[in-house]
């Protein structure tokens, strides 16, 4: 992942994001208009998209929308205003890898670039034919680790790369609760701070994709103020 888009109308900043990504052995290139970053996004040269939410005529959502309609999995880093968390709830939902309010170190950006590249890694890595590695089966749930695949009564089920990692998590900890914090370590590779839902909105799309209930109890239970448990299913 060494080739970057950055999408932003902030010039000054795009200028700064260049000088502090290439010694770190990136090539940014920057797109001050949300159409060209569009199509730029779509042309499929570029390994990271940085997308800001407040882009004149187009705005980021819309831009992360037409890409995810376009079945473009290029990972995106939405870049937001500082406080809203409606806008971070939005881009994850939409299909958005990260975010990241501005305004941030750029020691911050560069973690969660890293992040982002490890997951995308290990998802190219697991693409490769390789001798099949041992299922995970829980209720109605089989995946497997090695192909990163989730098949539900014999239909494959399509997550993104934060998803899976995060029911991987917590199929191997079945019945246990496992706390927001150690899900934010694993599966985001951050630390959990006050006001970070990212890992609580991709919950509310894995129970989505998944069905909300397993044998008329909840699949994914809520333990208020501690984190999540996946229900081992009754016999």
């Amino acid at each position: 992942m060494n080739r970057i888009l950055v999408i932003d109308d902030d010039i000054e900043l795009c200028e700064l994001l260049t000088e502090y990504l290439y010694p770190q052995g990136f090539e940014v290139v920057a797109a001050h208009q949300a159409q060209a970053g569009l199509a730029l996004a779509l042309a499929g040269d570029h390994d990271l998209v940085i997308l800001d939410v407040m882009l004149p005529l187009m705005n980021g959502f819309e831009v992360l929308g037409r890409i995810r309609a376009a079945h473009c999995s290029v990972p995106v880093l939405m870049l937001t205003a500082r406080g809203e968390e409606m806008d971070r709830i939005t881009g994850l939902e939409m299909g958005a890898d990260d975010y990241l309010a501005k305004p941030f170190n750029p020691r911050e950006l560069l973690a969660r670039i890293r992040a982002i590249q490890r997951r995308s890694e290990c998802r190219a890595e697991n693409s490769i034919p390789r001798k099949r590695t041992e299922q995970l089966i829980v209720g109605d749930i089989c995946l497997d680790p090695g192909a990163r695949t989730i098949v539900q009564h014999q239909t494959h089920i399509p997550l993104t790369t934060v998803e899976f990692s995060l029911l991987h998590v917590l199929l191997k900890k079945v019945g246990q609760v496992v706390s927001r914090e150690e899900l934010t370590k694993q599966v985001l590779e951050r630390q959990l701070t006050v006001f970070d839902r990212s890992i609580d909105v991709h919950i509310s799309s894995l129970r989505k994709k998944l069905g909300h209930e397993l044998n008329h109890q909840d699949r994914i239970k809520t333990i208020r103020g501690v984190g999540y448990l996946y229900a081992q299913p009754s016999s």
